[in-house]
């Protein structure tokens, strides 16, 4: 049987404050640098350590999901990569859970390899992170300072809410996600990016 193509992932984690808000950022691209895919996820106050394992955490799953069972890992953060490879030991009692299920998901590829990189070489999933930290705070992303509502079950009805998606094989995946109620009814606007 052949091996599937290998993929690169650029991981990202962030936290403003730390703890503080956070967010990560992954993208996915083929050996020959082709977009695969590109998504980030708000995960409210936490460590940018805990960020960083969620973004690795996202991209493994993401990447099974997808068949993609060859995968390079590219992030900003050593300590994340020292621990995954076993060089440094996880002491924080927040990480280890994380770790372990890394480690049961790393299991599941035909190959898998982590490596640090400078941080203008992942300033695409940087920029992902910060995207779902603005739409957390809402600020819109296209016009610096302004607001809208956050969101969260508390905002109020009519008040819009801004985040972004990318839309891919026929499904849109919202770069943030956004607290809805069962059954709740919600309109959309979508703008294409220029």
């Amino acid at each position: 049987m052949a091996l599937s193509p290998q993929i690169i992932v650029h991981i990202d984690g962030a936290s403003r404050g730390n703890p503080g808000p956070a967010a990560y950022g992954v993208v996915m691209e083929s050996a020959d640098g082709s977009m695969l895919a590109e998504f980030s996820g708000y995960l409210g106050k936490t460590t940018n350590n805990v960020a960083e394992y969620q973004g690795l955490l996202a991209a493994l799953e993401h990447a099974l999901s997808k068949h993609y069972l060859r995968v390079k890992v590219q992030t900003d953060s050593e300590l994340l990569e020292l621990q995954i490879k076993g060089v440094y030991k996880v002491k924080s009692p927040g990480l280890k859970p994380l770790r372990e299920q890394a480690e049961r998901l790393i299991g599941r590829f035909e190959s898998f390899s982590i490596e640090h990189v400078p941080r203008e070489r992942n300033r695409e999933a940087d920029r992902l992170a910060n995207l779902a930290l603005d739409a957390a705070a809402g600020v819109n992303p296209g016009r610096a300072g302004s607001r809208t509502a956050p969101a969260s079950p508390e905002r109020k009805p009519g008040k819009p809410v801004l985040t972004s998606a990318t839309f891919r094989d026929g499904v849109l995946e919202p770069h943030f996600q956004l607290s809805l109620l069962e059954g709740e009814v919600v309109d959309l606007e979508i703008y294409q990016k220029e």
